[in-house]
């Protein structure tokens, strides 16, 4: 075994196939230099009982990425690493029972296409075709994907190993990691085989992740689920199907149901993730073992039972199969079901790639994806969706992180409805007027743990979960929003947002600082602007709205989900001798929206403020006794005041607005109305419209581009484009009779039968009354008037391209009023 080196560039802690995967793809890239410590043998932890399936569906756009990606990489791992591998491409049936279900496997099949994937919708005559054993009772369909398969989890960890090792990274096993501290810019970490500097260090300790976070002072959002699978005795009539075909059966699942029954050599393999779930590790009852390297929960087929009476009435020889084997072993959970992957949330020069719920299948991708952000500082893929900082620090209290963790699992294959709120875990971070809003009639969901109101129910509505259950734009919400967006646009309309990220930046040099990151101008004080933040690739990273006090004082307000991302951006930009300095008041203050042609009417009665200074100002005054400051800016799209308050005043100055309010036709709007009025103004969403997916130039965001500044962030790159050309454009679609559905996010576009693009954002704009979609066309198509095609969850629709400017008051005359 050879010894312990005291010096790398990268240390890899934990040795699963994403901690051998991070190995090899680092050497891939040139970065050798690196060194994996496992804490027993390779593979010893989730990896050695994982089924090992492999495949490629996913509702997220980046997580089909990089499950597409592994299964590339591992049809010629073997003989690239010259390791012998068992990767059985079987492809997969993934049943629908629901014209829900269906519509979902038509969304994701728009999504494999688009990825070069071959997938497709089959109905039961050929899902009988090719799987000869099942019934076909209940079902309307299957999503058929030819990529998907299994892989044996060892062989592969062992094969990423030996590619890495065959580059010249190393790897000591039983090697445990008892201490990590930071010594004169590096890491030390410490072993019983001695200690090793390094310069940066990777979490991907799987379901020990938690432990090793402790070490760096992180609490990582996670808990362990026990996952069981049932392996089954030889089925002859399977054995000579088998023999006669020439190969395995495809992997079949039972999304509605929930479970997978995969052939197993001559067997079966069943998994179930069954809703009567159970969490371990979760209390000083139930503590995590010093060491689990290797071992398994005890069986609990108590569980199942349901599962696989339905899975014998679907597929009925499995009822003449022997038992053969339960593997019940420890699988880790985030509170949202995705990896964490990414920048480690305020720890300098450190990585986590933990937390793998589908570890085999995420693999390969992920240790592409944690190259790139090393070796590059960025990632091909947009991976917020993986990104650690999506969590902040309520997400890691531990009753959270199991209510969550056993909410996802016991619904892993649910579809994911665009209006349905998860129940658990939530009422994290409530506003000031939390109760007042739902005396109102509000109807909530989370946003970064806070409580937002998403819509507001009348008498008589219809407010259960059921009815949440759906892809139609017709539920019981829309009317009701239908009427808070037209109290917008005709009288006044106000919205409770509590929990907008805010960082206070001051200081000699804090603007000079900031012009240096931002693509335009940073404002004048007094006044307010909105930014833009690019990569040196010119991709769009974030925007944020700038509120200049003086000189060299101002506040950057950004999204909610957005806080440790864009203060982390900021932080680590900064130069380590600045004499400016940036704080996050994000958890001081609160905001109302107050919007619509009667906005200025009710302020003139509850303030003494000068209501005629123009749009994009800011001062401040005194409501109801208590501070305020008014930002002249509107999200809605009309006449409006964002109200500004400390915490503990808001309650006293919402209710002075609301009373002041009523003879003005006031009424409280949610984030579902403000979704529909910003559509209409072609406003951007993040991490929809705004990702690092498009440049800055693509967003159609040039007028934000101040291109005589000596220089910013990602100039050079977004020159070079703008001199080869820009290859699709940010363009606003109305889509004609677009049946009962909106576009959802990675919509397909169409023209002349081959895919031009996809959307971004969609739904329905209630002021103008038409369905509008958001999206990313090639740039040939974008001239207005231009007609293409949408694809809405297997339909194509037409959609004309609009002009370049907003929908709903063009000129921005309300606006501006």
């Amino acid at each position: 075994m050879a010894g312990l080196p005291t010096t790398a560039r990268v240390v890899i802690i934990g040795g699963g196939v994403v901690g051998t995967s991070s190995l090899y793809h680092l050497s891939k890239a040139g970065w050798t230099d690196c060194v994996l410590l496992e804490k027993n043998e390779l593979t010893s932890g989730s990896t050695w009982h994982a089924a090992g399936n492999v495949p490629t569906f996913s509702s997220s756009w980046s997580l089909m990425n990089m499950q597409r990606y592994s299964t590339e990489l591992y049809r010629g791992l073997a003989e690239a690493v010259d390791y012998p591998m068992n990767y059985h491409v079987t492809g997969s049936l993934r049943l629908a029972h629901s014209k829900e279900r269906m519509q979902e496997f038509e969304r994701a099949k728009g999504m494999g296409r688009y990825q070069g994937m071959d997938v497709d919708i089959v109905g039961p005559d050929e899902i009988k075709r090719r799987y000869p054993f099942i019934e076909t009772h209940e079902l309307k369909g299957a999503l058929y994907d030819p990529s998907d398969g299994d892989i044996d989890p060892a062989q592969l960890t062992q094969a990423l190993a030996k590619g890495a090792r065959d580059m010249g990274a190393k790897i000591i096993r039983f090697c445990p990691v008892t201490g990590i501290r930071r010594k004169n810019g590096e890491w030390v970490i410490t072993t019983p085989q001695g200690e090793i500097r390094c310069e940066i260090v990777i979490n991907a300790a799987g379901y020990r992740a938690a432990e090793v976070g402790k070490m760096f002072g992180r609490q990582v959002p996670m808990m362990v689920m026990s996952h069981q699978y049932i392996l089954f005795e030889e089925i002859p009539e399977l054995a000579a199907w088998s023999k006669e075909q020439g190969k395995k059966l495809p992997l079949l699942r039972d999304v509605d149901t929930s479970y997978y029954l995969r052939q197993e050599k001559s067997g079966m393999n069943l998994g179930p993730y069954e809703r009567n779930c159970r969490a371990h590790w979760v209390g000083h009852n139930d503590p995590m073992p010093e060491d689990f390297s290797f071992q398994l929960f005890p069986d609990d087929l108590d569980r199942l039972e349901h599962y696989l009476a339905d899975a014998v009435a679907r597929v009925p020889i499995l009822g003449t199969a022997g038992l053969s084997k339960v593997i019940n072993g420890p699988i880790p959970y985030a509170p949202d079901g995705n990896p964490l992957i990414g920048p480690m949330p305020g720890v300098p020069n450190a990585f986590e790639a933990c937390v793998f719920t589908f570890g085999i299948a995420q693999g390969g991708g992920a240790g592409k994806v944690l190259a790139e952000w090393m070796t590059e500082g960025q990632t091909e893929w947009d991976m917020w969706s993986c990104d650690p900082r999506r969590f902040t620090s309520f997400a890691a209290a531990p009753d959270y992180c199991v209510a969550k963790g056993m909410e996802i699992y016991g619904n892993e294959y649910a579809i994911q409805f665009p209006r349905h709120a998860w129940p658990e875990g939530r009422n994290r971070k409530l506003s000031p007027i939390h109760d007042r809003t739902k005396a109102l009639g509000g109807q909530f969901d989370a946003y970064n743990g806070w409580e937002r109101a998403t819509w507001y129910a009348g008498p008589g509505d219809d407010t259960s979960e059921e009815a949440t259950l759906t892809f139609r734009r017709d539920g019981p919400w829309q009317k009701r929003v239908r009427e808070e967006c037209l109290a917008v646009r005709d009288a006044a309309g106000i919205l409770d947002l509590p929990g907008f990220s805010r960082f206070n930046l001051e200081g000699p040099g804090a603007a000079n600082w900031l012009a240096l990151q931002v693509t335009g101008l940073v404002p004048k004080p007094s006044r307010i602007g909105l930014v833009y933040f690019s990569d040196d690739k010119g991709r769009i990273v974030t925007e944020m709205s700038v509120v200049r006090h003086t000189e060299d004082q101002m506040t950057l307000i950004t999204a909610a989900v957005a806080q440790w991302h864009d203060f982390e951006w900021l932080k680590s930009r900064m130069p380590t001798d600045a004499a400016f300095t940036l704080t996050d008041r994000t958890e001081e203050y609160s905001t109302q929206i107050l919007a619509g042609p009667n906005s200025r009417a009710i302020l003139a009665e509850v303030c003494a403020a000068d209501l005629t200074l123009p749009w994009l100002t800011h001062q401040e005054t005194t409501i109801a006794g208590r501070w305020a400051k008014l930002v002249r800016v509107s999200f809605a799209g009309e006449l409006g005041w964002e109200i500004h308050t400390k915490v503990a005043d808001t309650p006293a100055v919402f209710d002075a607005v609301w009373v002041a309010g009523q003879k003005h036709g006031l009424k409280p709007f949610g984030m579902y109305a403000l979704d529909s009025l910003r559509l209409e103004k072609g406003y951007r969403a993040w991490k929809g419209d705004l990702s690092t997916d498009y440049s800055i130039l693509q967003g159609g965001l040039e007028r934000f581009v101040k291109w005589d500044k000596p220089d910013f962030r990602g100039k050079a790159a977004l020159l070079n484009e703008k001199q080869q050309g820009v290859k699709k454009r940010f363009v606003t679609l109305v889509v004609d009779n677009p049946g009962d559905c909106d576009a959802p996010y990675m919509s397909t576009l169409w023209h002349d039968g081959r895919i031009v693009g996809e959307t971004t954002s969609g739904g329905w704009g209630h002021r103008v009354g038409k369905s509008i979609a958001l999206g990313m066309l090639r740039t040939d198509l974008t001239e207005p008037g231009t007609a293409i095609e949408v694809e809405i969850f297997g339909d194509r629709f037409k959609a004309v391209v609009q002009n370049d400017e907003p929908l709903w008051d063009p000129k921005n005359e309300r606006l501006r009023a």
